[in-house]
């Protein structure tokens, strides 16, 4: 978290609004995950392109390079023509013509990222490995089974790799997979064509319902314009262990993968 729906969220509510602004100044906090890669003031007057997403990264798009921005697992980010004082966790701000952008992560496990190009330096490194974008065309059906064919390990945990797919995080891994009727702990390359065909399905169905329901917010969530989402009210096993399932009514259960918490229903996932 946040997870695919939540950054498209935040871009939607503040890309328009920065878009043609020039950057006045900008200041940053304690250290994130990953160095800016250069010195605030190198990114002094020049003008905002426009906003894009890959996966869970935002691209900011500068006359000269772009910004890469991650909101890691507690950031979420703020766009206003007056905000208050920066606080103790507020580690990143832009101040620009049209607006100041501000991050705030208490964990610091996010970043903002200068590269020349997208093709180039730490954009390259960041984004060069991720996977198709499920919310497009380009998910097809086929190209997932494939993908899935080459991976020996458990599928949950080939979604959350984001090679083969990116952007399908904890929530919405566990969501797709009961969707689907497919155990989290399956074998990808065990997969047949149709429980796939189901599987590509339910991501799309899920992260378009997410997205519409402005994201998921457990804790702190919400986009740049202060506004939470809800898509935490729809969920059917995600964070419901020992409740009754929603279809069957069986008790919902947990497991560990990957230091992760999945949960899945016994009936409506057998296999």
């Amino acid at each position: 978290m946040p997870e695919l729906p939540e950054v498209e969220v935040t871009r939607l509510s503040f890309a328009s609004r920065i878009e043609g602004a020039r950057i006045l100044s900008v200041r940053l906090g304690k250290a994130l995950r990953w160095p800016l890669g250069c010195a605030p003031s190198r990114l002094v007057n020049r003008g905002v392109l426009g906003v894009r997403r890959r996966g869970k990264y935002l691209l900011i798009d500068l006359d000269q390079g772009l910004l890469l921005l991650h909101l890691g697992m507690s950031g979420s980010l703020s766009f206003a023509k007056d905000l208050p004082a920066p606080g103790r966790h507020d580690h990143f701000e832009m101040v620009t013509t049209q607006g100041t952008l501000r991050l705030n992560d208490p964990r610091r496990f996010g970043a903002v990222v200068y590269a020349d190009a997208q093709d180039a330096g730490a954009a390259r490194t960041l984004l060069g490995r991720l996977g198709v974008e499920p919310l497009t065309q380009d998910f097809d059906v086929d190209r997932f089974h494939a993908g899935l064919k080459r991976r020996k390990a458990a599928i949950k945990q080939v979604l959350l790799a984001g090679d083969v797919v990116v952007g399908v995080g904890n929530i919405y891994a566990s969501e797709a997979l009961f969707l689907a009727g497919i155990r989290p702990t399956v074998i990808a390359a065990r997969l047949s064509r149709p429980r796939v065909a189901r599987l590509h399905a339910a991501i799309r169905d899920i992260l378009g319902r997410a997205l519409a329901s402005g994201g998921t917010t457990l804790r702190n969530f919400a986009s740049a314009s202060g506004e939470k989402g809800h898509f935490q009210f729809e969920t059917m096993v995600y964070a419901r262990e020992g409740e009754p399932c929603r279809v069957c009514s069986k008790a919902i259960k947990s497991l560990r993968q990957g230091q992760r918490s999945t949960f899945y229903c016994p009936q409506c996932q057998k296999a």
